[in-house]
């Protein structure tokens, strides 16, 4: 552990540093060296070594037992840690994948798959207690500012682990059952007790290496599921947007993720991409952008003209002697804005309409008119 690099030059903070202090250091490096946002070579690497950091000066425990003793493993580091990553990845736009990525990283079999076991015996994220939740999918939805508008109810289909029927999510063959693992007595977990020196003595918890934490043994796996108590199976469900939603927002279905059989389902994850419109422009707080053509007589002289909205056509009167880019407001008639009431306005930018052709007769006119304004330069 010795070659290990301080956990507060880390984070580039200050042994004093406050909780929030930590907390918006470690958001700033995960951002930077987030495994689904920078793929340079030794990018995860750093991210592990941030997060093992933020892990244990988040937490008042481990924070005192760190300045006092200096490092432990990475499975202390994170066992039952305050750090709340769930939140802070949301926050960043990355949904509820915080134990997925960890799994990926510190876990998973081949090189990162998503089968690994935990390797830090109970560390949940946040989760609750000491069980396992079933990993949450990620599903894009796009949509169109249309959708946005009035809200979209659709239903998909996605292919996910459901518990096996054949098992009932045991994994073992059917009329048989699975049996007390006689290492751990069914803990999951051995005790590894060291001396850090003469005068402390510290007890390692470390997932049971017999059951892989799970604190039983299958002697006869089921036939269908091979022993892991799931099948991957496509499962239709139904989905309800509310108007509003914001591009880039991620809408969590609670329990209508992947089947565990240590704990809870885990969540789908909807992100959601609003596609370009090819009249409107989304603003802030639920305004939309419309760019209004107009040739320089209906300029000058004023007119009134019907123009598209969202919610179907308007009239709006053009004042003679209206200059370009001027914005003009329809009240009302943009998006909803998403967790509260009232919805936004239709701007409407003011632009010339120069004609590419023009005819004989027009050139001259126009000719004629420019002497005209000559004489009141």
């Amino acid at each position: 552990m010795t070659n290990k690099r301080d956990y507060y030059e880390v984070l580039e903070i200050s042994k004093n540093a406050s909780k929030d202090e930590i907390k918006n250091a470690y958001r700033k490096l995960a951002l930077k060296f987030h495994p689904d946002r920078n793929k340079s070579p030794g990018a995860e690497e750093k991210f592990k070594e941030i997060s093992e950091a933020y892990a244990v000066l988040s937490d008042d425990e481990k924070r005192t037992r760190y300045d006092t003793y200096g490092h432990v493993g990475p499975e202390d580091a994170f066992r039952g840690s305050e750090a709340n990553f769930e939140e802070i990845f949301r926050d960043m736009g990355f949904g509820g994948f915080a134990k997925t990525i960890f799994e990926q990283m510190f876990g998973g079999k081949g090189g990162g798959g998503f089968e690994g076991s935990d390797p830090f015996g109970g560390f949940n994220f946040n989760i609750g207690g000491n069980r396992r939740k079933g990993r949450d999918v990620l599903y894009d939805m796009e949509l169109s500012l249309e959708d946005v508008l009035v809200g979209k109810k659709d239903e998909i289909e996605l292919p996910k682990f459901e518990k096996c029927s054949n098992c009932g999510g045991t994994g073992a063959a059917y009329g048989t059952k699975p049996r007390i693992c006689n290492t751990c007595n069914g803990q999951g977990q051995t005790r590894r007790v060291y001396n850090q020196n003469r005068f402390s003595t510290f007890i390692s918890l470390e997932p049971c290496q017999a059951c892989s934490g799970k604190g039983q043994v299958i002697d006869k796996p089921c036939n269908i599921c091979l022993g892991s108590g799931k099948i991957k199976q496509n499962k239709k469900i139904k989905i309800n947007i509310p108007a509003g939603v914001e591009d880039g927002m991620t809408l969590q279905l609670t329990g209508e993720g992947e089947y565990s059989e240590q704990g809870p389902p885990g969540d789908l994850l909807i992100r959601l991409h609003i596609l370009p419109h090819n009249l409107f422009e989304r603003l802030e707080d639920g305004h939309v952008l419309y760019n209004l053509n107009l040739d320089y007589p209906s300029l000058v002289l004023g007119t009134e003209i019907k123009i598209p909205t969202l919610h179907g056509y308007e009239k709006l009167k053009i004042s003679a002697g209206t200059q370009t880019n001027t914005i003009l407001k329809i009240k009302g008639k943009g998006l909803p804005r998403y967790g509260t009431y009232g919805k936004g306005d239709q701007l409407v930018r003011i632009q010339v309409k120069i004609p590419n052709n023009i005819t004989e007769k027009q050139r001259l006119l126009l000719k004629e008119l420019n002497k005209e304004f000559a004489k009141y330069k």
